[in-house]
């Protein structure tokens, strides 16, 4: 073999192989050696056999793997007759298995690794025939054979059909609750009954007693019992049974008080519901003394107990002393081994014993994997030292501790007989054969077995010579029919006869179910006399009725099997012919490419289209920013000519402020390249500028302008300059890179009015702030601190950014820390300032007392003005801070005092500014009878788009703006700069402006692209995640899109593929619409480059000329950042000094790790969410047409082209069913005609109704589901246009689910005309409509979805089923679908009246308390019990048979004991004549929901007061909520609280008594 070989072991067992060669998932060419256990089963119709036969055999010899294969006998067989006979046993074997047989010729070799154990035989006595109750269990046998046979004989519809020993075999999958009925469980019964007959008498009286209990006692923990005929059938005759054989070993020994004590046989370890059918449970010892010889012997004298019990029991005791102890006893029945450690256990003698049962699988008794397992293991480690087994131990078994086996029923075989002996390991072992005095055929058997062992040994060692035979060859090949085989060419899978009846079963099986119907094949066979007495057969197969076809004619057969065969190959044929098996022969499941590839990414991995799949994609950049003319300056370039459009920007205030700097900003205008679309110059943009004022900025053209070079590049300049500063990015004009693809400029505008654009231009401004020389000073460009070594951003001093950890830690740039770092404020020592030469040199200034004049000051490099210096931005030179000044404080000077802090009441830190300067700073102040400067700190430049504060409405006052914003500077330690303060406050908000009007851009290109006339404005909202954190998102439409499209969809599937079954359907529709596949559609259009999914962050934002500079710890914040060089009166407390030690390694949308400027991360679930957003802007903008051809666009081809579809099949629907519906009712309840009344008999025919020509209803649910799904969220939409996104989720939840439609159809009496075939599904809506009356009566109640009861699934399915049909009669009009489901659906759930569930209800209200919240569940039969716990507590109980209801009803009462403690101790408190002023419970959450419920804005909280020392802070909150009906309410001002969280709590309280005496029904 060429290459690198792999090897690969795979281990499975003879079935899995088989199955996987008949599919071709497998080929037997790429097996290169078949190793097979247990090979001498290859015989007759062992998959051993068949996989040599139909695949080994037939492939060519050179591509055949070898065979190696291991047994202890090659004959399995009672005995051979001679040589000549085991030598043709043995030769076809190796045919077979084309192999040699070999074994080892010295078998003293062999024995000194597996020692041979001593054989012996202890015989019994023949136990005495109880004749009477024999005759009494057979007779009962036989009654129920009667009663199963009158109950089939009812409607086959109604029951189902009786269940033959074949069918079962089939249908060994379980589907939750299955329907039965009296004949099902008939041959259940009989197999109990003779389990009890053969214990009877084997193993006597007693023993079939405790087996017959233990049967019953299972049956009645049945969870079924209640409504399953077929349990309540068995369990009438078991308790018949008990009666007869009740009878006690000794005293205590059984239980006297019969079967009403049944229950007492079930210990505590092993719970009713562990226990699986038939097994025995255990029981309670023999209390008493008595010798076991004694009570035996009375007992096998009584028939009791049989002969053969005693002689066990004897044999064991036989062992009690003998060390190390592992025996095994084999029995041939599964009820012997269950009951014999029962017995055991009884008996005190045998208290040395540990004994349990291993058993295999069978229909009735069965071990689970994991069980046999468990019991093996404890059996090898000594928790167990006996094992009662069945033949299931015989094979593969290894327990070298194991020293006696004892075979109880005599084996069957040679290879049971060596096999079970060979499980005696140990050295010294005894095997231990039962035999019955006097039976001859025990006698004869065992001597056979011995002769046979040895003859089999001979004849592998020395061959005998068959040529003189002839045909010795009994190879039976391949089915070597005519027909007898279908294989598909193109993957080789092949189905034949052998296999087409069990494929068909397992077809049918794959087909949608509930657990009120098995779906199965039917078989009808025929008999047909031929001339000659020949008899032929032909099978009807008859298919569930959402199979592709019902019913199939099978050809004439000589026998009933090969008729059954013959007609499931062809069946199987046309399945697959039309659709419904794969290549492979299996069933279709509606996967395609999309589905595989899914399943191949690895486990670790996030599936793409998942949130936690993120990738980087470039950031997208408009097309029509590009432009050549930014590179003009540069070699080569002389772009002069080029004419360019400005635009100015247009700032209105909406609000007031008392902050003049907010107001005090200059105008801009911005130079593109290109003329904008007048969709952006129509757009307004909203500017949180402060917490009372928002600034409506828009664009407005003022005209063309073409420059000359010169001032081409004084404007680049200026443009530079600012904004290095305003972004605080330190580069030069001169060095800059200039980007082609995003060309703009931004220059200011003159204040007065101008007629021409150049003129508006304020060029004066611009040659003073190009042309000084104060550039040339490190401390005025941006980023001072990297001249200072710092390497700590100045400019807000944001103690969480950029690199403060390693200052902190001492390690920036190898600077020592200053010994007074961490004191606000402190960033750099003045050393270093002093050591540059920045500034004149302190030295030959003599310091001055005196203060001479009131209109200048001195500052760090020259004199000014003092009206020159109001209003203009100073650096600090010991720090590189900078700030606005805002007046000079001539009342104020260095030698003032310095303040103390708020509630610090120990010795002054600092006895004036000039000792706190000196001492922080190393600075002796020269001029400290100079006033200081008030001035206040530049921030950052921030995120205008989003809100930033809690509401508008609050008020602000002189001292709040005195606490937060200002300090006091010593005017000798500050530079002018350049840049006025108002300049840079306008230029602060220009960030925010350009990315909006870059994010509009790339909306106006995308909608060029689409080529569809839609608002841009509206396709920028479909790009915005909410990630973004502005005043829209895509949210809302992606809602209404996702309904839209899986309707589309849905519709397509549904008229494309009429054969597919709703499962295929179902998964189908998943493909075309999952995340994954609209991700890579997305990603096929590009639409990564346009989608604006992170908050904007000025940090990380390109100005052309100014690219971003990135620290290593850099985060944008959010909030407002101002430094304290000198605190006033009131200082703010320092929080979270430490918080960048907390740097989270997860990000969201939009993030960026390292100093990448161009790319960004993004979810590939936010790729697939835009798609669907863009269908529901185009959906709302454009109707159907609209939203089609934009999914046309990305790549979903769906056309809805009737000529596209096969015609609908009619509804051929025999007369009988058609008198049987009662069309006026239904049509009367739905307030609507039917032109096709077949649609309507399919809507309401569920699976479990057996064909007769009429499907059942799962394909028009899969239509009615999607239909009614965006008919209501398309309501909800448009009717609640002002919702947030998730309440209208919570909304669309509330009225689109199951359980609400089910309350739908029993409230329109929809149920009464369902029709299906089972009797348990009949009682489960019997039981809910009983359930659900008290809540319909209920006055207010409103359940959507949140009932007390659980709905059968059925019942919504129905709702959903017809409006499939109604949407197909009326040829696919969804308009007349609504009108007929909207006063169904009333009343529609409403933002006031949609219910939170209880669960997550209480967990908010326990999260928003910081209480511990725990649930815990225990089941016990049928019944789940759930509690609720809280900090430890138990506040709700509930129990209900389905686990979630029962967490549910227990959240909810928790719910309501929680609120009675709140009324309760409200009212306690309003009997004392005081205001509530503690801790409430849910006081906030409570206000909350009001609000939601009635389509309030959310309650508006701010502080009153803060105050107190630093260990006892009090704070004081007001709260007021804007009412739909009454406008603002009062404000409710709590009481002093320790926290903010309480006092809001306390405020809180107040406004709820306010709310309860306006709205009393509230309460």
């Amino acid at each position: 073999m060429g290459g690198v070989f792999f090897p690969k072991v795979l281990v499975m067992t003879a079935q899995i192989l088989l199955n996987i060669l008949r599919h071709s998932i497998l080929k037997m060419e790429s097996i290169n050696l078949l190793i097979l256990d247990e090979c001498h089963h290859a015989v007759k119709k062992h998959p051993y056999s068949l996989v040599m036969s139909e695949f080994y055999h037939t492939t060519s010899k050179d591509n055949r793997p070898a065979v190696f294969g291991m047994t202890a006998s090659p004959v399995n067989l009672k005995g051979v007759s001679s040589q000549e006979d085991c030598a043709i046993k043995i030769r076809n074997l190796e045919t077979k298995l084309d192999s040699i047989v070999c074994t080892v010729k010295d078998r003293r070799e062999l024995e000194k690794h597996v020692p041979m154990p001593l054989e012996i035989v202890v015989q019994y006595d023949k136990a005495a025939v109880l004749w009477s109750l024999h005759e009494k269990i057979k007779q009962m046998e036989v009654e129920v054979e009667q009663t199963a046979h009158s109950s089939s004989r009812k409607s086959k519809w109604q029951f189902m059909g009786a269940r033959d020993a074949g069918s079962k075999d089939e249908l060994r999958l379980v589907y939750g609750v299955s329907e039965r009925t009296e004949s099902d469980g008939a041959a259940n019964l009989i197999q109990k009954l003779r389990a009890i007959n053969y214990a009877l008498g084997e193993l006597g009286q007693w023993c079939a007693y405790k087996v017959a209990v233990s049967f019953l006692t299972v049956l009645q923990n049945d969870e079924r019992a209640n409504y399953q005929l077929d349990v309540k059938f068995q369990e009438s005759y078991l308790k018949k049974v008990v009666a007869l054989l009740q009878c006690q070993l000794s005293e205590g020994a059984a239980n006297g008080n019969g079967v009403k004590d049944a229950d007492m046989h079930l210990s505590d370890a092993q719970k009713a519901d562990e226990i699986e059918e038939g097994e025995l449970p255990n029981s309670h010892a023999v209390s008493g003394g008595e010798h076991v010889d004694v009570i035996i012997g009375a007992a096998v004298a009584d028939g009791k107990v049989t002969p053969k019990v005693q002689a066990l029991i004897k044999i064991l005791l036989k062992y009690q002393h003998t060390e190390d102890f592992h025996a095994i006893i084999f029995v041939e029945r599964v009820v012997a081994a269950l009951v014999l450690p029962k017995v055991f256990a009884e008996l005190p003698s045998l208290s040395f014993i540990k004994c349990a049962s291993l058993i295999g699988h069978n229909n009735n008794q069965e071990m689970r994997t994991s069980q046999m397992q468990d019991t093996i293991a404890q059996f090898r480690d000594g928790r167990i030292t006996l094992l009662v087994a069945t033949s299931v131990a015989e094979e593969g078994l290894d327990i070298r501790q194991c020293n006696v086996v004892i075979r109880f029923d005599l084996a069957k075989t040679v290879l049971a007989y060596i096999q079970s002996r060979g499980r005696a390991r140990k050295p010294g072992s005894d095997y231990i054969l039962m035999i019955e005095r006097g039976n001859l055929s025990h006698e004869t058997f065992l001597r056979n077995a011995r002769n046979s062992e040895e003859t089999l040994r001979k004849e592998a060692i020395e061959r005998t010579d068959l040529s003189h035979l002839k045909d010795i060859q009994r190879l039976s090949s391949a089915d070597t029919l005519s027909g007898s085989v279908y294989q598909v060419q193109s993957t080789g899978a092949i189905v034949s006869l052998n296999s087409a009846v069990g494929l068909v079963h397992f077809y049918c099986s794959q087909l949608p179910s509930d657990r009120y119907s098995i779906l199965r094949p039917e078989f009808i066979i025929q008999r047909h006399e031929r001339p000659g007495g020949l008899t032929e057969y032909s099978c009807k197969l008859q298919l569930p009725c959402n199979a592709p076809f019902q019913q199939l004619e099978g050809p004439l057969c000589c026998s009933i099997r090969i008729a059954q065969q013959a007609v499931c190959l062809a069946a199987c044929k046309k399945l697959h012919e039309m659709g419904a098996f794969t290549d492979m022969l299996l069933p279709d499941k509606g996967s395609g490419e999309e589905g595989e590839k899914a399943e191949q990414v690895d486990e670790g991995d996030p599936l793409p289209g998942t949130a936690r799949h993120r990738e980087f994609y470039p950031e997208g950049v408009a097309t029509i920013l590009r432009g050549e003319w930014i590179l003009s300056g540069k070699e080569g370039c002389n772009n002069s000519e080029d004419e360019l459009y400005m635009y100015a920007v247009k700032c209105d205030d909406i609000g007031t402020t008392k902050d003049p700097f907010l107001t005090q900003v200059s105008n801009f205008a911005i130079l593109f390249g290109s003329e904008l679309d007048a969709e952006v110059l129509s757009m307004m943009m909203d500017l949180f500028v402060a917490r009372t004022m928002i600034t409506k900025a828009s664009l407005v053209f003022q005209g063309t302008i073409k420059f000359v070079e010169t001032q081409l590049a004084a404007l680049k300049s200026f443009h530079v300059r600012l904004m290095s500063i305003v972004l605080d990015v330190d580069v030069d004009p001169s060095t800059t890179p200039w980007d082609p693809a995003k060309a703009y400029l931004f220059v200011p505008l003159i204040a007065e009015k101008y007629h021409n654009p150049l003129e508006g231009i304020d060029w004066c401004l611009v040659e003073k702030i190009v042309e000084t020389n104060s550039w040339n000073n490190p401390l005025q460009r941006a980023r001072p601190d990297v001249y200072l070594g710092t390497n700590e951003r100045t400019l807000g001093g944001d103690r969480r950014e950029y690199g403060f950890g390693k200052l902190r830690h001492g390690m920036a740039f190898g600077h020592k820390v200053h010994p007074t770092y961490g004191i606000r404020g402190a960033i750099a020592q003045f050393d270093v300032v002093k050591a540059s030469g920045l500034l004149p040199s302190r030295d030959s200034i003599e310091p001055t007392d005196v203060y001479h004049s009131k209109e200048k000051l001195q500052l760090a490099d020259s004199c000014i003005d003092v009206q020159d210096l109001v209003g203009r931005i100073v650096t600090a030179a010991h720090s590189g801070k900078r700030f606005y000044v805002d007046s000079v404080r001539y009342e104020m000077n260095a030698e003032n005092s310095f303040p103390r802090k708020e509630g610090y009441l120990g010795p002054l830190e600092y006895s004036s500014y000039a000792d706190y300067y000196r001492q922080k700073y190393g600075v002796d102040l020269r001029h400290k009878k100079q006033p200081l400067i008030r001035g206040r700190g530049v921030s950052y430049c921030k995120n205008l788009l989003s809100p930033r504060f809690e509401h508008s409405e609050e008020v602000e006052n002189e001292e709040n703006l005195d606490k937060t914003y200002y300090v006091y500077l010593p005017p000798e330690l500050c530079l002018i700069h350049p840049l006025p303060g108002a300049l840079v406050r306008g230029a602060q908000r220009l960030p925010s402006i350009m990315r909006r009007i870059e994010s509009m851009l790339l909306a106006v290109q995308l909608k060029d692209m689409i080529r569809y006339p839609v608002p841009a404005m509206r396709i920028l909202e479909a790009l915005t995640a909410a990630s973004c954190q502005e005043t829209f998102c895509y949210e809302r439409a992606e809602l209404l899109g996702d309904a839209y499209l899986k309707w589309v969809v849905s519709i397509f599937l549904f008229l494309k593929y009429p054969q597919k079954h709703e499962g295929q359907l179902t998964r189908m529709r998943q493909q075309m619409v999952s995340n994954m596949v609209l991700y890579q559609y997305a990603l096929n259009k590009g639409l990564q480059s346009y989608i604006q999914a992170d908050r904007f962050a000025p940090s990380r934002w390109a100005a052309p000329g100014v690219l971003p500079v990135f620290d290593e710890d850099s985060k944008e914040t959010e909030y407002s950042i101002f430094d304290e060089e000198c605190p006033a009166t009131e200082t703010e407390p320092q929080k979270d000094f430490y918080a960048d030690d907390c740097i989270e390694n997860m990000r969201e949308d939009g993030e960026v790790e390292s100093d990448s400027s161009c790319y960004r991360v993004l979810s590939s679930k936010t790729l697939a969410d835009v798609v669907e957003a863009l269908i529901g802007v185009y959906y709302v903008e454009g109707g159907e047409n609209a939203a089609n051809h934009l999914m046309r666009w990305i790549g979903i081809q769906v056309d809805l082209d009737p000529k596209d579809f096969p015609c609908p099949k009619p509804y051929n629907i025999p007369e009988s069913i058609m008198r049987s519906v009662d069309f006026e009712a239904i049509e009367g309840a739905l307030n609507v005609k039917f032109k096709d009344r077949g649609l309507l008999v399919e809507a309401i025919t569920h699976a479990s109704r057996p064909s007769s020509g009429v499907s059942c209803y799962q394909r028009l649910e899969f239509v009615g589901d999607a239909v009614l799904d965006h008919l209501i969220t398309k309501h909800l939409f448009f009717t609640y246009t002002n919702l947030p996104p998730g309440r209208l989720t919570d909304l669309r939840a509330a009225a689109v689910n199951n359980e609400n439609f089910a309350r739908v159809a029993v409230k329109h009496k929809l149920h009464a005309y369902l029709r299906h075939g089972s009797s348990a599904l009949e009682a489960q809506i019997r039981d809910f409509v009983k359930d659900i009356q008290d809540e319909l009566s209920k006055e207010g109640f409103n359940y959507f979805g949140l009932g007390d009861c659980k709905a059968p699934k059925v019942l919504g399915d129905i709702v959903e089923s017809i409006a499939g049909a109604i949407f197909l009669d009326n040829e696919r009009d969804a308009f007349i679908v609504w009108k007929v489901f909207q006063p169904l659906l009333h009343p529609m759930v409403t933002p006031e009246t949609l219910p939170m569930h209880p669960v997550r209800e209480l967990q908010e209200r326990c999260q928003q308390q910081a209480e511990g919240l725990e649930y815990k569940a225990t089941r016990t039969g049928n019944i789940a019990t759930v509690e609720v716990f809280i900090d430890g507590v138990q506040i709700g109980i509930a129990q209900n048979p389905q686990k979630k209801m029962a967490q549910k009803l227990a959240a909810r009462n928790a719910l309501v004991v929680l609120k009675e403690k709140e009324e309760n101790a409200m009212t306690k408190d309003m009997d004392n004549g005081e205001k509530k002023n503690g801790v409430q419970i849910f006081t906030r959450q409570t206000l909350n929901d009001i609000c939601l419920r009635r389509q309030w804005p959310m309650p508006q909280y701010h502080c009153v007061n803060e105050g107190g020392p630093a260990h006892a802070k009090r704070f004081v909150y007001a709260v007021r909520v804007n009412t739909s009906d009454r406008g603002w309410t009062d404000e409710c001002i709590g009481e002093p609280m320790p926290s903010v969280k309480k006092a809001k709590d306390s405020a809180a309280t107040l406004l709820l008594e306010l709310l309860n005496r306006c709205y009393p029904d509230n309460r």
